[in-house]
């Protein structure tokens, strides 16, 4: 995998928040002296420098697909950052306190993208076995007409409350006289619809009379 060294400085080095920091003993090679750097966690890598204030990394470790485990070393609170393969290299690492130790621990085991979907696996599990079958469904949407929602009428009667009035018919035409011309006079117009809205309201009132 090929990573760019500038971004990796600067990913290293910026004012975003760390996941964890401090000091550890990290020794170089096979037989070698340990070493104290600074070890910064960010997200799934561990950047190590020469001091807390430097500007550039020494190195990073690309925590995906570790293991972290707690060893016997001739330094205190020693632990590994192992990886699978036989040829896979092995970090040796030295915490300065117990709860140094345990708290590097915790946020390496903690670091990698794999770690975080079982979590989510594990929540995801534990949430569908709170709802239950069936919990948790989306209730029925209403029906829709011409794009809005239209009322959804039960066909029982209600339990209480007064009655529903009936809607008005529709707006239609029971055999009205035949209309006439626009160039009649205004006293024939308003005659003519007249007759038209009093048979109209004639069978709203008949629909609200039926039981």
């Amino acid at each position: 995998m090929k990573l760019n060294e500038r971004s990796l400085a600067f990913y290293a080095t910026c004012d975003a928040p760390v996941d964890h920091a401090g000091f550890l003993h990290k020794k170089g090679g096979r037989h070698a002296a340990s070493h104290r750097r600074w070890f910064v966690l960010r997200g799934n890598m561990l950047f190590y420098f020469e001091g807390p204030g430097s500007r550039e990394p020494l190195g990073v470790i690309v925590l995906e697909g570790c293991t972290v485990e707690l060893v016997e070393a001739a330094e205190e609170f020693a632990f590994a950052v192992r990886f699978a393969g036989a040829r896979a290299r092995c970090y040796a690492l030295a915490a300065e306190s117990q709860a140094a130790l345990e708290a590097w621990v915790k946020a390496l085991s903690r670091a990698s993208f794999h770690y975080l979907r079982l979590v989510v696996r594990e929540l995801e599990q534990q949430l569908a076995a709170v709802r239950g079958p069936g919990a948790g469904a989306a209730p029925p949407r209403r029906p829709r007409e011409n794009g809005c929602c239209a009322a959804v009428w039960s066909a029982e009667p209600p339990a209480a409350g007064p009655r529903r009035p009936p809607l008005p018919p529709r707006r239609r035409r029971a055999s009205p006289p035949a209309r006439p011309p626009d160039s009649a006079p205004f006293a024939r117009l308003h005659e003519w619809y007249g007759r038209e809205v009093r048979a109209l309201r004639g069978q709203w009132l008949g629909a609200r009379a039926l039981p």
